[in-house]
């Protein structure tokens, strides 16, 4: 995660929706925001969650009462992707229903947030030749909000990982928000080698030494912002390739299978591995005071299907300059 110089959105409130691991809660609070409402159904996320925040996360947004969540002015969701049933010509508030999705939308209009802040796979933005999209941002704008997107990547906000991500920021209409402009990329300054854990015995178990292991030859003395790959094992299928430290880290994944399932490999001192749980949470942008899952295949999942910390605070501080511009306007 970034240093915040300026707290700029000190004073605001924000709810968690689809909490997983609290990415955007360490995000807004680090600018000064307060978390007033968390929700997240998976038991094994909601109590690494309580470890590191002290309350437990309500379970299954579809039964929660939209009524009975706490007043907030920022509302934050990384609802998970669903394919958009689209039988009417509405795509609005009505075609949202039966998806989770609808479940954001219903407290967006009992509650009245000033910003609603989501965030998705870059897949949502094409999804269904762009229909699924088009349905966001047409119950958004039912419900009264002007609607903004863009899909980022983390390693153009200095994580060496390649992890694109669709965000959505929609700003209530009576606040007059004419332009929202996401952060402008910068030049990666760090690699996977600055991430990893010096303590070798933490990760002696995740070396793996296979005679199927086939290298391609690539002189490894170059930085790069792109995965370099230097080699496969086995036929070199997602979770069967190598690739060096110099460079990025693939996605990071919740699921898949391979050797190096769910992290990739890196050659490290000259033998070949798959990440630690903790060099992940790095890679995600988390701080190593945060408490991860004991459990690593848990842990792997979590990280996988988290947000980037890193970017999340870049756009914050965007939505925090844009909401200090309406301040100075009223």
């Amino acid at each position: 995660m970034i240093e915040i110089k300026e707290r700029t959105l000190e004073g605001m409130t924000f709810i968690d929706l689809f909490a997983g691991l609290g990415g955007f809660r360490i995000s807004l609070e680090s600018l000064g925001a307060k978390c007033v409402y968390s929700n997240e159904w998976d038991k094994p996320v909601q109590k690494v969650y309580a470890d590191n925040f002290g309350d437990t996360p309500e379970g299954d947004i579809t039964q929660v009462d939209e009524h009975t969540i706490p007043d907030h002015d920022i509302l934050c969701a990384g609802f998970p992707c669903q394919a958009f049933s689209i039988s009417g010509k509405q795509r609005g508030f009505e075609d949202s229903r039966g998806t989770l999705f609808f479940d954001v939308a219903r407290i967006v209009r009992a509650k009245r947030p000033k910003i609603v802040f989501m965030e998705n796979v870059k897949n949502f933005a094409t999804h269904d030749e762009g229909r699924t999209l088009e349905v966001v941002k047409a119950t958004m704008e039912e419900l009264g909000y002007r609607f903004y997107q863009k899909v980022l990547n983390a390693v153009d906000y200095g994580v060496p990982q390649k992890r694109e991500r669709i965000y959505m920021i929609c700003f209530r209409n009576d606040l007059n928000v004419s332009e929202f402009s996401y952060p402008k990329p910068f030049k990666l300054e760090r690699h996977v080698e600055d991430f990893l854990l010096k303590d070798e015995k933490l990760v002696e178990n995740l070396y793996v030494e296979r005679p199927d292991t086939y290298y391609n030859g690539v002189v490894d003395d170059q930085y790069s912002n792109k995965s370099i790959r230097l080699g496969t094992v086995n036929k070199g299928g997602q979770g069967e390739r190598i690739y060096s430290t110099k460079g990025i880290a693939i996605t990071l994944s919740a699921y898949g299978g391979g050797v190096f399932a769910k992290t990739g490999g890196y050659m490290v001192n000259g033998r070949p591995r798959k990440l630690h749980p903790r060099e992940c949470a790095r890679i995600m942008g988390y701080p190593d005071s945060y408490k991860i899952s004991q459990s690593a295949n848990q842990a792997y999942k979590q990280f996988g299907n988290s947000v980037v910390i890193d970017v999340l605070q870049h756009i914050s501080v965007e939505i925090g300059k844009t909401m200090k511009m309406v301040n100075a306007n009223e």
